[in-house]
């Protein structure tokens, strides 16, 4: 097994580098940049007083001669001296080429070193951990209550297929999934965060004011309190998704020939099911379990985390991706491909706890 976890290791350097490879080609025919926003912003403003000149009166910036003007310049710059466009090229790093700058990021990726925020006067890093507690307070515990719902309940339904009990729970998870997080989300405040009705759950962070004066168990309380409804917004579609996968995973291996052969031999139902049956059904759940956590920590958390008020990873990536803020969309998006490898290496690893029988060494990936 230590040959296959150096092999996945190894393959993960190759495919973070395509991700960001991509991903910064991308960038590089993108409109509207940093550099273009900024001289735009400074053309139309006329906020660099040191180049205005009087003329009949009037304050205008100068202008370059029209035949100046060079073609894949930026159409912000108008009117603008050319030392100060290159000196907003430096300030942003794109005073250099492409591949160097590509080269340079690779390099301080490797170390953790994101550099600094374009608009904010903070670390990429700094940014990234002071937004870290709520992502990680959605994605964790709404995965880990929607598992521990989900695997049980789906292994009632399976040994109950078909019978009444079997059809409620359908009809309940298959609303459940069908209705978006966010409109559960926004009936929660209306019903129960004071919108129009109750208000029993509190709208906005994750702690009150004056939590850290709380004694210990009115923390815990006060921070579970303020994640209900959150996670239980962002817990109905994860939730009908792994019931469903954990009933027909289980309906598939009880149909197998294995399963006919242990009750014939007269195991009990309960051997039969968790002695058997459960390690090779679980197979399936535990493959999603990373795809499921990762897209409830970042991706799925955005709307969540704009409706109840929570300045998350999924909000800042957000709101980096439409400023251009590229040190931050860069670092989180590094950032959580790298996470997304290692959890499928550690869900890999998980399928030989659930069934010791798997033979990690006989595998080419």
């Amino acid at each position: 097994m230590g040959a296959y976890i150096i092999r996945r290791l190894l393959l993960m350097i190759p495919t973070i580098f395509g991700i960001m490879a991509v991903s910064f080609l991308i960038t590089q025919f993108a409109p509207g940049g940093p550099v273009e926003q900024a001289l735009a912003n400074m053309s139309g403003q006329n906020v660099d007083l040191s180049e205005r000149v009087t003329g009949g009166g009037e304050e205008t910036l100068s202008q370059p001669p029209a035949g100046n003007q060079k073609a894949g310049q930026y159409r912000g710059r108008q009117g603008l001296p050319p030392e100060l466009v290159a000196r907003i090229e430096k300030q942003f790093g794109f005073d250099k080429p492409p591949l160097e700058r590509f080269g340079a990021m690779l390099w301080n990726y490797l170390r953790f070193d994101f550099g600094e925020s374009y608009y904010r006067d903070i670390s990429v890093i700094d940014l990234v951990k002071e937004k870290m507690p709520v992502s990680i307070s959605l994605g964790l515990w709404m995965t880990l209550i929607a598992y521990g719902v989900s695997i049980p309940l789906g292994i009632a339904k399976a040994r109950r297929d078909g019978s009444r009990f079997d059809v409620w729970t359908s009809t309940v998870v298959i609303i459940g999934y069908a209705v978006p997080g966010f409109l559960v989300a926004i009936a929660l405040v209306v019903l129960l965060a004071g919108g129009s009705f109750w208000s029993i759950f509190p709208l906005r962070g994750l702690t009150s004011p004056g939590f850290a004066n709380f004694p210990l168990w009115k923390q815990v309380l006060d921070y579970f309190w303020h994640l209900v409804l959150p996670i239980t917004a962002m817990g109905l579609g994860a939730f009908a998704t792994a019931t469903l996968l954990t009933k027909n995973s289980f309906l598939d291996e009880i149909s197998k020939q294995y399963v006919v052969t242990a009750r014939a031999k007269g195991l009990k139902e309960n051997r039969v099911l968790y002695g058997h049956v459960f390690r090779n059904a679980m197979m399936l759940i535990i493959a999603s379990f990373p795809g499921a956590f990762i897209g409830a920590f970042f991706g799925g958390s955005l709307l969540i985390e704009t409706i109840f008020s929570l300045d998350g990873l999924g909000l800042l990536g957000f709101e980096a991706i439409a400023t251009r803020d590229y040190p931050v969309v860069f670092a989180t998006l590094y950032i959580f491909s790298l996470l997304g490898l290692v959890i499928g290496l550690i869900s890999d690893l998980a399928y030989m706890w659930v069934d010791p029988r798997l033979d990690f060494e006989s595998r080419d990936t």
